[in-house]
């Protein structure tokens, strides 16, 4: 039995989902984008030592909408992702377009 190549994760991309550009792909990266915002989020409250209703408290909106955040279930206005980083955190938040 031949065995079967090994796949890299960008082909399996391309398999799976389409080649950049594609609709589905565009779908998956666009998810995968929040996906890591939520993750960095929740990475920054968890070492800053907070609850969900805490940071909350400290932004001025609701835990659920705290968790819909981390979860990746909600859309961020920028001036959300500067309250959380700068005022509830007191980092300083910089975005790099490639």
């Amino acid at each position: 039995m031949a065995k079967k190549k090994q796949l890299t994760f960008e082909e399996l991309l391309d398999r799976e989902l389409g080649l950049e550009g594609s609709e589905n792909r565009n779908a998956f990266e666009t998810k995968a984008k929040f996906f890591a915002l939520s993750e960095m989020i929740k990475t920054a409250r968890i070492d800053a030592g907070m609850t969900q209703q805490q940071l909350a408290d400290k932004i001025g909106t609701q835990k659920s909408y705290i968790s819909k955040i981390e979860n990746g279930n909600c859309d961020l206005r920028y001036s959300t992702l500067l309250r959380i980083f700068e005022d509830a955190f007191g980092k300083t938040l910089s975005i790099i377009a490639e």
